[in-house]
């Protein structure tokens, strides 16, 4: 299989695209990227990255953060965590509030908005802000290999100066006492956390420890991998997840800065990002690019 031929065709392809989807505009920061903007990176356990379009472009990964903040927080606290944050796929937008209401400040799962606080806030536990961040980029850094990962504190910014639907989750679970933290404390950390600034070489490379193969970086058990990947596969796309499993057949998490992230079992880690969003606040192109790289590599966990 040429991995290189397969992805400078389907960077030729996203190229010619002409509906690129939509950049986020609630976060002002966001909408000032280009949407022209297209990189896709696999990452396999052997240490080769193979690359196509603007893979050496550092993008904001957003929601894809939520993953290493998950492996952190069950890290810590273990399956403990599912009882203040549930496993299901919420079938809602992203940052919906009325199923929050609902279930009484349980947020559906750690992939959505409400989750993720949550997440962040178990992790944090107690401990400035700085401290999490700080151990945030550890794990990051170490996972990909790689130093040279930071987070853009003018993107943070823009989002703290934006997040009042954020800080409105925050205060709904405080009120049924899922929220430990202050809310200032936690909502900071979150804001921070999703302006972490990466590459699609260094996000497919950071994402090798959820494979399981031979030679990946050993960061959490292969019990717990395999349970983060199932999250992914469920929930990874937000009320857009069951589509991206039936088109994909990989599990895959998304971030409103137009970056993927998806994992092949066993085989290898991809990346890809294009600004532009379709309707559910997933990358468009980079979602058809994925589907053309599941296609024409064969790999799905459902074979």
């Amino acid at each position: 299989m040429d991995l290189q031929a397969i992805l400078d065709d389907i960077c030729a392809e996203m190229r010619k695209a002409e509906d690129r989807g939509v950049v986020a505009r609630y976060i002002p920061q966001l909408a000032q990227v280009s949407p022209d903007h297209f990189g896709v990176s696999v990452a396999l356990p052997s240490g080769q990255v193979f690359s196509a379009g603007d893979a050496q472009v550092p993008f904001s990964i957003q929601s894809v953060s939520k993953v290493f903040t998950l492996a952190m927080a069950l890290g810590r606290m273990g399956d403990q965590l599912w009882t203040r944050v549930g496993r299901e796929p919420s079938g809602e937008a992203f940052n919906a509030i009325l199923q929050l209401e609902r279930e009484k400040g349980r947020p559906r799962n750690p992939f959505i908005n409400a989750g993720a606080i949550v997440t962040t806030d178990a992790v944090l536990a107690g401990h400035a802000p700085r401290e999490f961040l700080g151990e945030l980029l550890r794990f990051i850094r170490t996972a990909a290999q790689d130093d040279d990962i930071h987070i853009n504190d003018a993107v943070a910014a823009s989002e703290q100066a934006t997040g009042d639907l954020n800080r409105s989750l925050a205060y709904f679970m405080l009120s049924h006492g899922n929220l430990l933290n202050a809310p200032d404390l936690t909502l900071g950390a979150y804001f921070h956390q999703c302006a972490v600034e990466m590459t699609c070489e260094q996000l497919a490379r950071a994402g090798l420890f959820l494979t399981g193969a031979a030679g990946a970086p050993r960061m959490v058990s292969p019990a717990r991998q395999h349970r983060i990947n199932a999250m992914m596969m469920l929930c990874g796309h937000y009320d857009a997840s069951g589509d991206f499993a039936y088109r994909v057949g990989l599990p895959g998490k998304s971030g409103v800065g137009g970056g993927i992230m998806v994992i092949v079992p066993g085989r290898a880690a991809i990346s890809v990002w294009s600004p532009g969003l379709n309707a559910q606040g997933n990358s468009k192109l980079g979602t058809e690019a994925i589907e053309m790289l599941a296609q024409r590599t064969g790999w799905s966990v459902f074979r």
